[in-house]
């Protein structure tokens, strides 16, 4: 894979020179890449971070991660620490750049997988119900919501987005109720 091979040569800047071969740590890094590169991209994408500069936010949260356990720092809950940093840099990547919203994409950039064109428009009419609901959610809804959808836990989201774990729950409870009303009805 590209992106594997990538983030091992930015790997190979870092690694001291008389150790040509990856080392054990490398190797678990780059694991760990493989594992989490698309649910960090698919975050980062509900957070409207082009897909370009999702990428490359991904490599250096590898990267951070890299140094990170090359410090002997601790190794627990990888997958939340992860999701952090990302969280962090797509931050800086907003103020850095001066921006407050990216175009958001348009509801036809979704994917549409059913099988039969009554399906299908079935699917596209209550994805778009959906996806008003989502858009229309405050900003730290749709954060914990994408959080919650990439599988981590709500003490994980708390953490992430720096907020309590009661309102981790009153946003996602809100949040799933405000989605089950507009699947149930067709509208809001």
């Amino acid at each position: 894979m590209a992106q594997t091979s990538s983030l091992l040569a930015r790997f190979a800047t870092e690694r001291v020179a008389s150790s040509p071969a990856p080392s054990r740590l490398e190797q678990d890094v780059v694991a760990l890449f493989e594992q989490l590169r698309n649910p960090l991209l698919r975050y980062l994408r509900s957070l409207r971070i082009p897909p370009a500069d999702g990428e490359e936010i991904v490599q250096e949260t590898f990267l951070l991660l890299f140094r990170h356990l090359r410090a002997g720092k601790p190794r627990d809950n990888l997958q939340a620490w992860l999701f952090g940093v990302s969280h962090n840099l797509a931050l800086k990547y907003y103020s850095r750049a001066g921006r407050e919203n990216v175009e958001s994409p348009g509801l036809s950039d979704r994917p549409d997988f059913a099988p039969n064109p009554a399906e299908r428009l079935e699917m596209l009419e209550l994805q778009q119900n959906l996806l008003v609901v989502v858009d229309a959610l405050p900003a730290q809804d749709q954060r914990c919501l994408a959080l919650r959808a990439e599988g981590l836990r709500y003490r994980d989201i708390s953490r992430i987005l720096g907020i309590s774990l009661g309102s981790v729950a009153n946003s996602l409870s809100r949040s799933l109720a405000r989605l089950a009303h507009r699947a149930g009805e067709g509208k809001v």
